[in-house]
């Protein structure tokens, strides 16, 4: 195993690229409230001017070190679930100091807010409201940071629901109530079960009626410590998982619901706001400075995708109205294309959908959803009947785009041939997979992210065989997907708020725990230092984690 001396250093040795020189390191020890080494708390760092925080976990000695900090003034903070918060506030940070300090937790009790989705769904109360949260609305977000974290009364939730519709409503299935049922939320979990749930009015009131009951001003919802079976549900950190350092930021303003962070070359960070927000962002690492430019489209834009391309534009996924969007590094505007050949009001996810998009050698604009490809020189779109609703996107070394269909009950990976558009389809050897991420290792191997059955899948173009890895866990769906500089496969659990790693050399899978919960982490981007960013909109941050060098 590797050291985690080692493992930081090699930290130490990418620092410049986001810093620069005369860092300092906080470091010390956690206890528990007897005394003892306390392994697995979460040691964050937050610089009070550029709000970037920086957190490790303690080892099984209980030892921990949060190296590279910019010279500033910093609130240190450890926490772990069940105990309360350890605070250290006006903190400063010469250049170059290594400062000490030590913690104790002492015993509280975890907090709804705390939970893994797979960990409340299990042990939330049971009722009917509950049930169709779950296999409505969670889909898209879970309950721990827009329900268990900001209690309402009944006005204040059915407001909420409210909004919901109303910002949601290009998916067609938030609809104004009216004499007929209509389809409410999760397209994705609805086409995985082969049902259509029709959602009436007594279920909206059902679900206004639970949220209020355990979610209001005025609940006394039993701590989830409470239940016999909580404890069951707690899963283990290894020694391994300790290695890991977490680098986040916050975006300005609530509810900005950044689906990714992209790196340029310049290590300039590109992020697509989803839902209303109608903007992508543009986060400097060095200072901590976002600026935000608005879409010039009127209405839910909900921006699933924006990645830079090398010639300083960068180019954005519109998955409502069906746009691709395009900024310009001179004028710092947005100019949109509308894609006259996909228009559909009842889309759900193809049809009008512009979802996760690329940008091929050639400067094209390959976008899944209903996959097109687009010329910016002609301003042309070519469509692809037999790929109605795609969902990853990767293109090959030789021009050729991949695509994952998710909806599809039977598992799909798709090849489009870049020069003459011909279409070839595979099926995944487990059904009903998901195929969700996709991406391509420096062999040309296509690895994907089986989102239903927990697995990752190996598919060789040249024998046109795979292969799959289970993950561990008792929910992993893996979600946002990346391969590092060493080949290993990285995922983010959506159920179970884990960043994994899987070494195909060996089959071993590491878990390591993130600092917030309801990670809900939608794409990975590795950047030129090796470090892989991620968003977080449910906790609206974005931010880079550095994957450790071996284990």
């Amino acid at each position: 195993m590797i050291s985690l001396g080692r493992a930081l250093a090699a930290v130490i040795l990418l620092a410049p690229f986001a810093y620069g020189a005369g860092e300092g390191t906080i470091s010390g020890t956690v206890k528990d409230p007897a005394g003892a080494a306390f392994k697995g708390v979460f040691v964050r760092a937050y610089n009070v001017k550029t709000k970037m925080t920086v957190s490790v976990l303690s080892d099984k000695q209980g030892h921990y070190r949060a190296p590279n900090l910019p010279p500033g003034d910093y609130r240190v903070r450890a926490t772990a679930v069940g105990y309360k918060d350890d605070l250290r506030g006006d903190i400063k940070i010469a250049a170059s100091q290594s400062l000490t300090l030590n913690f104790t937790l002492q015993k509280g009790m975890a907090r709804w807010e705390d939970l893994s989705l797979y960990q409340g769904v299990r042990l939330l109360p049971q009722a009917r409201g509950k049930e169709l949260l779950e296999t409505q609305c969670f889909e898209c977000h879970h309950f721990q940071t827009r329900m268990a974290a900001k209690p309402r009364n009944e006005a204040g939730w059915r407001a909420a629901m409210n909004y919901m519709r109303e910002s949601e409503g290009f998916r067609g299935e938030f609809r104004a109530l009216t004499d007929r049922p209509y389809i409410f939320c999760c397209p994705e979990r609805v086409a995985y079960h082969n049902e259509r749930r029709a959602i009436t009015e007594q279920d909206y009131n059902e679900m206004i009626s639970y949220l209020a009951k355990y979610f209001g001003p005025d609940s006394r919802t039993p701590s989830p410590e409470e239940s016999p079976h909580y404890k069951e549900l707690v899963r283990p950190v290894s020694d391994e998982a300790t290695q890991i350092v977490y680098v986040d930021y916050p975006m300005p303003g609530p509810d900005r619901y950044p689906f990714s962070a992209a790196p340029d070359k310049n290590g300039i960070a590109w992020i697509p706001y989803f839902g209303r927000a109608n903007q992508i962002a543009r986060l400097d690492p060095a200072t901590g400075e976002v600026q935000e430019f608005p879409v010039p489209h009127k209405g839910t834009a909900a921006i699933h995708t924006a990645v830079p391309a090398p010639d300083g534009t960068v180019w954005l996924g519109e998955q409502a109205p069906g746009k691709l969007g395009k900024w310009d590094p001179v004028t710092r505007t947005i100019t949109e294309y509308q894609d006259p050949g996909l228009r559909r009001p009842d889309a759900i996810m193809g049809s009008a959908s512009k979802h996760t998009v690329r940008v091929d050698a050639s400067g094209r604009i390959w976008a899944s959803g209903a996959v097109s490809l687009f010329d910016p020189k002609t301003k042309e779109f070519t469509h692809f009947p037999e790929l109605p609703a795609a969902y990853g996107v990767v293109l090959d070394a030789a021009g050729n785009g991949w695509f994952t269909e998710f909806p599809r009950r039977d598992g799909m990976l798709a090849k489009v041939d870049g020069k003459t558009g011909k279409v070839t389809k595979y099926h995944t050897p487990t059904p009903k997979s998901g195929t969700r991420r996709i991406q391509i290792d420096r062999d040309g191997m296509v690895w994907i992210a089986e989102y239903y059955p927990g697995k990752i899948a190996r598919f060789d173009p040249k024998t046109e065989t795979f292969k799959e890895y289970q993950l561990p866990g008792p929910s992993p769906t893996p979600y946002a997907f990346e391969i590092d500089n060493q080949g290993r496969l990285w995922y983010s659990s959506f159920d179970m708020d884990t960043v994994g790693c899987l070494d195909p050399k060996t089959g071993k899978v590491i878990e390591y725990p993130f600092p917030y919960s309801e990670n809900t982490m939608r794409e990975f981007f590795r950047d030129a230092q090796g470090r892989i960013w991620f968003g977080t909109p449910a906790n609206n941050k974005v931010g880079y984690f550095i994957p450790p060098t071996g284990s």
